[in-house]
């Protein structure tokens, strides 16, 4: 494989922020494995290459060394890839969805409160950092630690 797929590889992983370690983690692949694609000694198999275009929101003719730009959804989203306008539409739109069918099936009602304080809680979790995110499930209500 052409030496720019290793260059641009560890390129979008710097740019990214993120260690070698929590990538290949991510990726699903060793550390060591991630390595050697990012020093160009291994070559990806085609399941690798889709997870890293998704992981890095980037196109596989980008990641290949085929083209120059990114391709479509890296402008404007943050560290995951989500576009925080979006999120913050798409939570708006399913509280009101939540409270108009409230509305309509009284019965109904808890169940659908109880949704929408899940989605605002879930919204509030997106925006902070990454390193500040709670880490496990949601909702811990009556779990202890082991």
């Amino acid at each position: 494989m052409d030496v720019r797929f290793a260059r641009t590889l560890s390129q979008l992983r710097h740019e990214k922020g993120v260690s070698q370690r929590q990538a290949a983690q991510d990726l699903a692949v060793s550390q060591a494995l991630l390595s050697h694609y990012e020093n160009g000694i291994r070559e990806p198999g085609l399941a690798f290459v889709v997870r890293a275009c998704d992981y890095y929101r980037v196109s596989a003719d980008y990641l290949l060394g085929r083209q120059r730009e990114r391709g479509p959804g890296w402008e404007g989203t943050d560290a995951q890839g989500t576009d925080p306008a979006v999120l913050s539409s798409t939570a708006d739109l399913l509280t009101q969805l939540c409270l108009e069918l409230c509305r309509r099936e009284p019965d109904s009602r808890p169940l659908f409160h109880c949704l929408a304080g899940q989605l605002k809680q879930a919204l509030a979790e997106e925006k902070k950092p990454p390193s500040q995110r709670e880490k496990g499930p949601q909702g811990g209500k009556g779990e202890t630690a082991p």
